[in-house]
Formats: C-alpha cells, sequence, structure tokens
C-alpha cells in the first residue's frame, strides 16, 4: 500500500506507531469464535478452549492447522476450511465492529501528532477491507495484511514490513498488540512494544509494557516506552 504522506518527524516522538488490529484496535475475536466454533460444529466436533486460545494472533493457515487437529480430523483441506472462515468473518464483520476502549482515542492522537501508522494484522486483505470501514482508510500510511507477507506473526516478517512500507527504523517504532504471537512478532523485528491483552495473557517481560487498556494509553507512555528501549540497548539491558 503506498505510502499517504512523510511528515517531518520530531526526534522525541516514535517514528512510527504500528497497530495490530483484532483484539487491539477492535473486539473482533469475538467474532472469529463465533466462525470457528460454528466450523468445528459443522465438522462435527467441539472447539476447545485451550485450542481457541492458542489460535490468537496466529495466520489462518496455522489457525486451521489447529482446529483441525483439535477434532482429530488432520486429513482436512486447510483451504476449504479457511474460505468457509473467511465466508463467515466477512458476514459478521459487515455487521459492524466495537472499538475496544481507548482505542481510537489513541489513534486519532496518533494521527493529530502527525506520526506515521501502520496496521499490521493477521486477518486476511479481504477482511481488513472492511474492517476499514470501521477503522477508516485514511487512519493508515500503510496496512499490512496475513496473507500478503511470506512469513506471519509470531515471525517478525509483518512488522519489518510495516516499517520497510514507512521508509522508517523499526527500532524507532512502537507497535502494539494484544497477543502472545504479536507481542513475539514485534519484539523479534525490533520494535518497543506495548501489550494490551484482551482474550489471553501475555507473559509478563521486561521488555514489554503491559497496560489493561489503551484508555491508560498517550503519546507520552509511547514516547517514554521508545526512551526506554534506546536506554537498554545503549547499556546492553535485557
Amino acid at each position: 500500500m503506498p505510502i499517504k504522506r512523510r511528515p517531518t518527524l520530531s526526534a522525541q516522538h516514535p517514528a512510527a506507531v504500528l497497530f495490530d488490529m483484532d483484539g487491539t484496535l477492535v473486539d473482533s475475536e469475538k467474532l472469529w469464535d463465533i466462525a470457528l466454533r460454528e466450523l468445528a460444529v459443522t465438522y462435527g466436533g467441539v472447539l476447545s478452549e485451550t485450542t481457541r486460545r492458542a489460535m490468537i494472533g496466529t495466520s489462518m493457515a496455522a489457525s486451521m492447522q489447529l482446529l483441525h487437529e483439535d477434532l482429530g480430523q488432520p486429513e482436512r483441506d486447510l483451504q476449504a476450511s479457511a474460505a468457509w472462515i473467511n465466508a463467515r468473518i466477512l458476514e459478521l464483520f459487515g455487521d459492524g465492529l466495537q472499538w475496544r476502549p481507548g482505542a481510537l482515542t489513541l489513534l486519532r492522537a496518533v494521527r493529530a501528532a502527525r506520526i506515521p501508522t501502520a496496521l499490521v494484522t493477521s486477518s486476511a486483505r479481504t477482511l481488513v477491507e472492511v474492517a476499514l470501514d470501521t477503522l477508516g482508510r485514511d487512519s493508515f500510511d500503510a496496512v499490512v495484511c496475513g496473507d500478503e507477507v511470506d512469513a506471519a506473526k509470531p515471525h517478525p516478517m509483518p512488522y519489518l514490513t510495516a516499517a520497510r512500507l514507512l521508509g522508517v527504523p523499526i527500532g524507532r517504532c512502537v507497535a502494539i498488540e494484544d497477543s502472545p504471537a504479536g507481542v513475539a512478532s514485534a519484539l523479534a523485528a525490533g520494535a518497543a512494544v506495548l501489550a494490551v491483552p484482551a482474550e489471553v495473557p501475555v507473559e509478563p517481560c521486561a521488555d514489554v509494557h503491559q497496560l489493561a487498556s489503551l484508555a491508560a494509553a498517550d503519546l507520552e507512555l509511547l514516547t517514554a516506552l521508545l526512551g526506554e528501549r534506546s536506554r537498554d540497548v545503549a547499556f546492553g539491558a535485557r
């Protein structure tokens, strides 16, 4: 996706803020839950809670593999299952998405400060296009979708791709995530990370700042996170 603008950056601000979508900006994990459990019933089984939680933040292919294994049906076609889920999610997304607490306010503050933004999601482009009706098509300078990168979260490629599209160093970016897979992706890429767990907990880590809600986040915090990370790198802290 082409960059819409390249503002002059403040040395005190992040070079960019990189937002996850499902569970971070919008409360869409509940919709995924509906679709996944419906597919499991269609296949004559019940999706376990452990497997459902393991899917959060992962690629569609990984989620479908987990689903099939959980149901004891590993022979099922991954692409057929993914197509069913995508079609059902499109229906559910079409009814509208709810913002997570504080997400819209933070996104607007980042945009008002003219800090570049990217949406970095494991969801497919077809689903993201529907979600952008809620999120706003002018809210992001770049969009990285799960089906448009060679390796999905927890691999660092999605976040590295976002930084490349924005033309900024990943080490000066702040990534905002809700899942362990997403946090792992952002950390491996080299971004400063703010975790706001939604459906599953994120293990405490010295390199990750956690909040219960984005309602407690602001530009001052994002700038401080970047500063803390820079000091840790300079002094070799881990």
